[in-house]
């Protein structure tokens, strides 16, 4: 894998980088732009993290108040992840990728365009979700004391949805033995053995 920092995304999905389309590639049923994406990923960003901040309170209630440092050590941890975030997708990657920031979107993401299994893309995206949300909330549920754990979990796991948006659309529409790459802005599938 070779990383290439972009800097900042200019909205114009021509301007990513991308290979040829293969034949018999099927585009995925999915939003058509970064700011039709934005909404989708920050709003179910919004509800993820209402509920796993619910539950979490609830578990850690008896400690919040002599713990009000952790709160924002969570809050903290959860923005110094957003760049290893990306770093972890983009390990997934086997030839060149490409990290570009939207933060007027509120964005960070990686393209590459390489073509992947379902199952590796599948990897890719949820990995960053599980390595800095799922761990750290599941620590926080079980230890209440940690309580900056379940603060990171609870804003990793839910600045994860457009990622959760991604394996939707992979797991529903890709069939058995398709592979996937990007073409753009947009995820395409297609059949190995059609070419």
């Amino acid at each position: 894998m070779k990383l290439h920092y972009k800097g900042k995304y200019d909205l114009d999905p021509a301007s990513l980088p991308h290979g040829e389309h293969m034949p018999g590639a099927v585009p995925f049923k999915e939003v058509e732009n970064t700011k039709q994406m934005g909404l989708i990923a920050n709003g179910l960003c919004l509800v993820l993290i209402v509920l796993l901040g619910a539950l979490a309170a609830v578990r850690c209630r008896p400690f919040l108040w002599g713990a009000r440092w952790q709160l924002p050590l969570g809050c903290a941890a959860s923005l110094l992840a957003l760049f290893p975030h990306e770093l972890l997708h983009a390990v997934c990657f086997r030839e060149d990728v490409y990290l570009y920031t939207n933060l007027a979107q509120g964005m960070l993401f990686v393209v590459g365009p390489e073509t992947m299994s379902k199952s590796r893309f599948i990897l890719m995206s949820l990995l960053p979700n599980l390595v800095f949300g799922l761990v750290p909330y599941i620590i926080g549920m079980l230890w209440p004391r940690l309580v900056w754990c379940l603060a990171m979990g609870t804003l990793c796991l839910g600045m994860g949805a457009g990622d959760y948006y991604n394996v939707y659309n992979a797991a529903a529409q890709m069939p058995k033995g398709a592979r996937t790459y990007l073409y753009g802005f947009n995820s395409w599938w297609y059949m190995p053995n059609e070419r």
